[in-house]
């Protein structure tokens, strides 16, 4: 069986149903964490949306997810990396993880950022990220991983 997914560039008119996209992806940990609030995780999310930076994920045609990876000096920062619910469980993530990774990869370590206790920690684990430290805001944690 082929690849289930493929990547395009995203646009200026993916922002809204993005931000749509992350508020259900990440309301599970929000409300664990007390911090659910639909309107702040979806400005959150346009306040900081690159297209250039950005691709969606699709399935036969149809958006499914987006990852996002904004370059810095020191860093390749994995940023808005939300799958739809609806196809989690697939090996979509590790695969889209992977393949972006190596197409960015030179000799900048990646870095990102995950709600303290998320579930998604175990897939960035196994892809070969370590906790660098705690963000001072008590919720997000940093990991990075090599870049080369």
């Amino acid at each position: 069986m082929g690849q289930l997914w493929t990547l395009r560039p995203a646009t200026a008119e993916d922002a809204q149903w993005l931000a749509d996209l992350k508020a259900l992806a990440m309301r599970p940990d929000l409300e664990r964490l007390g911090l659910w609030d639909r309107d702040w995780a979806r400005q959150r999310f346009l306040d900081s949306f690159v297209p250039t930076n950005t691709d969606v994920i699709e399935i036969d045609g149809s958006p499914v997810g987006v990852i996002a990876v904004r370059p810095e000096r020191d860093a390749q920062w994995i940023e808005h990396f939300y799958l739809h619910p609806s196809v989690h469980g697939r090996g979509i993530g590790e695969q889209v993880l992977r393949q972006v990774m190596d197409a960015h990869r030179d000799a900048r370590r990646f870095r990102l950022a995950i709600d303290r206790g998320s579930k998604a920690r175990r897939l960035y684990e196994r892809l070969g990220f370590v906790h660098e430290y705690d963000d001072s805001n008590g919720v997000d944690q940093v990991f990075s991983a090599q870049g080369n």
